[in-house]
């Protein structure tokens, strides 16, 4: 539905006290591999450009971490690879981390950063590797090279948000004698967020939020505290691919980020509806 001059004068003038407060802050946002992939990818990833070049352009600093699950799933099925999974996490070998690495690093980081170039907001993209961003170590001999977080230096980032530019961060990254390994995005995020001080921590998925019901679309916590996350998890509410992102926004708000949010990436411009109006679109997480 299209908006009259009315009504685009009212949404530019909500908009204002936002951008005034948010200006110079870090923004962390995971745009996920699944809104990317399929029918409408291409013009979700433009939509996702035009919201983050709008936000660098007031003044906000973006730092964009990406994931790729379906790309790597799509390409290893091309190649004959069958992937194999133990409670919902890929296993990795040798073979498959190459593969992980050719398409996030050498694919999905690129289209991001294409279409972040093309509207204006000139992009650098980057993985765990460089410079030492993410220190990795491997999570459980069974999963192969996947690996966990063990420590983040956010040297490159700041650098680069100080040259006015936004870092477009894959997720491989590697343990000290050099071993990559393939990292969950939304633990990545949430580990950025916090090693940059980000005002907020923001994921982009294919749901609305965070149900207080699993089964009924309609119950969206919109506002809701690390604490009561916490419970959700534990009582098997938040399940599945929700309970990293979850996990993420409750140690990200523990530990200095102002607040995290999950919100619906297919909806258009969410970005910038849940950043820049009054009631939001998503779920908001707060400490306390």
């Amino acid at each position: 539905m299209s908006l009259d001059a009315a009504q685009r004068a009212r949404v530019l003038v909500e908009a204002i006290p936002y951008v005034r407060r948010f200006s110079g802050c870090v923004i962390v946002v995971k745009y996920g591999g699944s809104a990317l992939s399929g029918e409408g990818g291409a013009a979700a990833l433009e939509r996702f450009a035009e919201d983050v070049a709008l936000m660098r352009a007031v003044g906000m600093l973006p730092v964009v971490v990406h994931g790729g699950g379906p790309q790597i799933g799509e390409l290893m099925t091309r190649l004959g690879k069958t992937p194999e999974f133990r409670d919902g996490q890929r296993v990795t070998d040798a073979e498959t981390l190459d593969i992980a690495r050719m398409v996030l690093v050498g694919k999905v980081n690129r289209d991001i950063v294409g279409a972040l170039n093309v509207r204006g907001a000139l992009a650098v993209g980057c993985s765990g590797e460089d410079a030492g961003l993410i220190t990795a170590a491997e999570r459980h001999p069974a999963l192969g090279f996947v690996g966990d977080v063990v420590s983040v230096d956010a040297n490159l980032p700041r650098h680069l948000l100080s040259e006015g530019l936004v870092p477009v961060v894959a997720t491989i990254g590697a343990d000290a004698a050099g071993q990559a390994y393939n990292i969950n995005a939304d633990t990545v995020a949430g580990a950025l967020a916090e090693a940059l001080s980000a005002e907020k921590l923001v994921f982009l998925t294919d749901v609305a939020g965070v149900r207080g019901d699993p089964a009924d679309p309609s119950s969206v916590v919109r506002s809701t505290t690390a604490e009561v996350l916490d419970e959700l998890v534990a009582s098997g509410v938040v399940a599945g691919g929700m309970v990293p992102k979850a996990r993420a926004c409750a140690h990200a708000v523990r530990n200095g980020v102002r607040s995290a949010h999950v919100l619906d990436g297919r909806v258009p411009h969410a970005l910038l509806l849940e950043l820049l109006s009054d009631e939001g679109i998503g779920t908001m997480v707060v400490g306390a």
